[in-house]
């Protein structure tokens, strides 16, 4: 694995230690705009308005119970 990891690093010592290419004609994209990208991707589509309903009937329940 060591041999493996060495000539790995020895394929690209030529551009390992460049710096990373920034475009100059575009603004870096904030974090907010790159997770919007994926949110139509989102695993557990609906998860939140579930976790909203339990909540208001457990609030429901807790004032029944009072």
């Amino acid at each position: 694995m060591r041999d493996k990891n060495i000539q790995a690093h020895d394929d690209y010592i030529d551009i390992i230690n460049l710096l990373h290419h920034e475009p100059k004609t575009r603004k870096k994209m904030s974090m907010e705009a790159r997770a919007a990208q994926f949110s139509p991707f989102a695993a557990l589509t609906g998860y939140d308005e579930e976790i909203e309903k339990t909540a208001r009937l457990n609030e429901e329940r807790s004032e029944n119970v009072k």
